[in-house]
C-alpha cells in the first residue's frame, strides 16, 4: 500500500512515498519497524516502488524519498537511462549537485517522518548505487536512530572525498552490510579494503560480501544489468539482516 506524501526538510519540500503491507492499518496499534530506502541515481519510479513494497510486505513501514527534490521536476528515468547521453548528463548533474551533507540534513526529516508513522525504535537504512553511501552515512550521522544500514552496489563508499561515508565509521553503533558488485569501477578493491579497515577499527559489526559475476545495478529490476538470481540473493540477505538486527534493536 503506497501513500504519497510531502516531507518538509531544512532545504525545502521533498516528495516521498510511504509503503506498508496491504493488510497493515495505517498507524495501527504498536510500534512498527521502519526503513529509509535511499534511491539509486535514476530516482523514484515503479521499479523502486516495487522493491519498497516487497520490503513493506515482510513487516516494515518503508519511506522512499526523492533525494533530487531540489531540482524540481525531472525525468522520468528508468534503470537504462544511462544509455541515453542526454538523460545521463541530467542525472549526473543531479548526483553531483546532491551532496552527502544535503542528504544527511534531509535524513533528520526522514527519520522524524518514520517516527510519526509509528516506527519509533531504531530503523533500517538501505540504499542502491548512490543511495548505498547515503545509508551508511545515515548510520554514522544518526547512531542512536539507525540500527542497521545496507548498501548494494554502492559507489564511493571509501573514497578520498571529505564526505566519504567510511569517515563516519567511528560513530556507527548499529550493524552494516555491504553487497559489492563483482566488478564495479565506482567501488574498486582498494576502496573495499579501506572501508573494511575503517569498520573493523571502529569495531562496527559488519559484513562486506562480494557478488561475483554481478555488475553495478544487478539488484534493481529495471536496470539493464539486472540479474534475477543475484537479485533474489540480495533479498535473502537484506531480509535476514534487517530481521535479525531491527527485531533486537541492536545498538551498542
Amino acid at each position: 500500500m503506497k501513500q504519497n506524501i510531502d516531507i518538509k526538510t531544512a532545504d525545502g519540500t521533498a516528495k516521498a512515498a510511504i509503503f506498508r503491507a496491504d493488510s497493515a492499518p495505517s498507524n495501527g496499534g504498536g510500534a512498527e519497524r521502519g526503513v529509509v530506502f535511499y534511491m539509486d541515481a535514476m530516482g523514484p519510479r515503479p521499479a523502486l516502488d516495487g522493491m519498497a513494497q516487497r520490503l513493506a510486505d515482510v513487516g516494515y513501514v518503508v519511506l522512499l524519498p526523492d533525494l533530487f527534490y531540489r531540482f524540481g521536476a525531472y525525468g522520468p528515468f528508468t534503470g537504462t537511462a544511462f544509455s541515453d547521453e542526454t538523460a545521463k548528463a541530467q542525472i549526473m548533474a543531479m548526483v553531483r549537485g546532491t551532496s552527502q551533507e544535503m542528504t544527511k540534513r534531509d535524513t533528520a526529516s526522514f527519520l522524524d517522518t518514520l517516527a510519526a508513522a509509528g516506527a519509533t525504535g531504531p530503523v533500517g537504512a538501505v540504499g542502491y548505487c548512490m543511495g548505498g553511501g547515503r545509508a551508511i552515512t545515515a548510520a554514522g550521522a544518526f547512531p542512536d536512530r539507525v540500527g542497521a544500514a545496507a548498501s548494494f552496489h554502492g559507489g564511493n563508499l571509501a573514497s578520498d572525498a571529505e564526505d566519504s561515508p567510511h569517515r563516519l565509521a567511528g560513530g556507527i553503533k548499529g550493524r552494516v552490510y555491504v553487497g559489492v558488485a563483482g566488478v564495479d569501477g565506482s567501488f574498486p578493491p582498494e576502496q573495499s579494503a579501506r572501508l573494511a579497515e575503517a569498520l573493523r577499527t571502529a569495531e562496527v559489526d559488519h559484513i562486506i560480501e562480494n557478488y561475483a559475476g554481478m555488475a553495478h545495478g544487478w539488484a534493481v529490476p529495471d536496470h539493464g544489468v539486472y540479474n534475477a538470481v543475484g537479485g533474489e540473493r540480495h533479498w535473502k540477505r537484506l531480509e535476514t539482516f534487517f530481521n535479525e538486527t531491527l527485531s533486537q534493536g541492536n545498538l551498542r
